[in-house]
């Protein structure tokens, strides 16, 4: 009975896993659990929390943005990230991009400490934990080519004369590092830095053929180009090895022409070379008397090279706001104009002249050693400036007005295009009227765009500053709410408030102009 009653029990289970559809039968494979499919919009793939980690795991280069809806550089960038995403596809590359809905996924914003849009981060060998943050250009074939670089090999490896020769010619700026050793340590270096500088193309070598092709008996880094004297060398030190900073700057510097003409293309490379002193030939490239004078300007480029960067500004383009910047107007070319990009200080020829290589290479060395004091922008005073309840002041009048030791001033420094500003200006108008029959208080206004002050940088807009009345120069930053309320209890009080009194947003920075912009737009959570 016992032996009957498991025979039915057996039964029963075998007919449980058989062929109705509940199980596998003896002997049938078990089903594979469907895969998942990451979705795709426009080539690129579309992650979430749920999907990141098979995406690791399923790319070994991996380009993430961090984006929002909302955010207007991220949809400046999404016609270009589509691009690069098809130009990979094109030709099979294994890099691949993706993107995250950072508000509609925040557990995902907070693991990898995101506080802006368009965030891109790059993820290698699925590797979560340590992410590159992508600093590379916000168009498609500059993304493509920063992927290429970490995808592939970074310079391209030569074993042959026929094979150099071919990568030399097919570009106008080729560097070439040559090792006896491809196995030590500064090859590594030398292809860490080839990944980013993406308007180079490298290569590499250990062959003694081309050594010798190329005039080399040690370790060295060759910059071959179609222009000047065509040819850099950096050789490596023996005993310190490569370091990656020096070999950048060399490499900034030597692939620069010795004379670079300023416009939208060559304005990004002029800011990056780390050359703090900038020497410009303003000309009319339509003029021919102006013409003749690049011969003499390229002719004093040389000894100067790696210390003053040679420019060219042509009025008759699109580049008025480098005449601006420089307080000059069109018709006053041809002239020079000499800055430190580091303190800003801008410098002019003491007096007329022919502009030849003598005179060019004289006004270098005087500014250089010290010969030649810069000068400040300042506007023409205009006659009815104190007529005003706002007091217009420029750099001529600023420290007559603003040290004046009877009078309290309050100034409020502003742009023209300062949106900031022009909130604040109807509450400053106000207060000028507020304030018009005080003979010891003054309200006034200074263009810090067309007026320098030396002894006060202005680094944002609006910039309110309080110069009380008496002796010692004092000055007081505003730092509070911009309305008439605020700036009314602030005046009655000397130049104080109470600390409870709430702070006010900071003020807008300074416009990074095309030839300036270095860091790219991004909007905060």
């Amino acid at each position: 009975m016992d032996g009957q009653l498991l025979l039915v029990l057996l039964l029963l289970l075998l007919g449980a896993s058989g062929p109705e559809g509940q199980g596998p039968g003896p002997g049938e494979p078990e089903e594979e659990p469907p895969k998942e499919e990451i979705p795709e919009e426009d080539g690129i793939l579309v992650l979430s929390r749920r999907n990141l980690g098979l995406a690791l795991r399923e790319h070994r280069t991996l380009l993430v943005q961090f984006y929002a809806p909302w955010c207007g550089h991220c949809k400046a960038l999404a016609p270009e990230y589509s691009k690069a995403a098809a130009l990979l596809a094109a030709e099979s590359a294994k890099a691949r991009l993706a993107k995250v809905d950072g508000p509609a996924e925040t557990e995902l914003t907070e693991e990898f400490a995101v506080t802006a849009y368009p965030t891109l981060k790059f993820f290698r060998d699925g590797n979560r934990t340590h992410p590159e943050e992508y600093t590379g250009p916000r168009e498609a074939e500059g993304i493509a080519e920063w992927l290429r670089r970490r995808a592939g090999p970074s310079a391209t490896r030569l074993e042959d004369e026929d094979g150099a020769q071919a990568l030399i010619d097919g570009r106008d700026v080729v560097v070439i590092g040559f090792f006896q050793d491809l196995q030590d340590e500064d090859v590594a270096t030398f292809l860490a830095l080839a990944q980013d500088a993406l308007d180079m193309t490298f290569g590499l070598t250990d062959q003694p053929k081309l050594f010798q092709k190329f005039g080399l008996t040690k370790d060295t880094v060759v910059l071959f180009k179609k222009f000047d004297e065509g040819r850099a060398d950096f050789p490596v030190d023996e005993e310190l090895g490569l370091d990656q900073g020096d070999l950048s700057h060399f490499l900034l510097t030597h692939s620069m022409r010795l004379v670079t003409e300023f416009n939208s293309q060559t304005s990004p490379k002029i800011f990056s070379a780390r050359i703090l002193n900038h020497l410009l030939l303003f000309v009319n490239q339509t003029l021919a008397s102006h013409r003749e004078l690049l011969a003499g300007f390229g002719e004093a480029a040389p000894p100067f090279r790696g210390q003053v960067l040679f420019v060219v500004v042509d009025v008759g383009a699109d580049n008025g706001h480098v005449l601006q910047y420089f307080g000059l107007k069109a018709e006053e070319a041809p002239t020079l104009r000499f800055i430190n990009m580091e303190t800003t200080k801008k410098y002019a020829p003491a007096h007329g002249g022919p502009l030849t290589a003598t005179s060019v290479t004289a006004f270098c060395h005087a500014v250089l050693g010290g010969e030649v004091k810069p000068y400040l922008l300042s506007q023409e005073l205009p006659p009815d400036w104190d007529q005003r309840p706002v007091k217009t002041l420029v750099g001529k009048n600023f420290e007559q007005v603003a040290f004046d030791e009877t009078k309290n001033v309050f100034i409020k420094f502003y742009a023209p295009w300062c949106t900031h500003c022009k909130e604040m200006a109807a509450a400053w108008e106000a207060l000028a009227e507020k304030y018009k029959d005080h003979e010891d208080i003054i309200i006034a206004e200074l263009d810090a765009t067309a007026n320098e002050l030396e002894a006060f940088p202005v680094h944002g807009f609006p910039t309110l500053k309080f110069f009380p009345a008496g002796p010692g120069r004092k000055v007081i930053e505003y730092k509070r709410t911009r309305d008439l309320e605020t700036f009314s209890k602030f005046l009655d009080n000397g130049g104080e408030l109470p600390a409870e009194e709430p702070t006010e947003e900071p003020a807008a920075p300074f416009p990074e102009t095309p030839a300036n912009s270095t860091t790219e737009p991004k909007e905060e959570l």
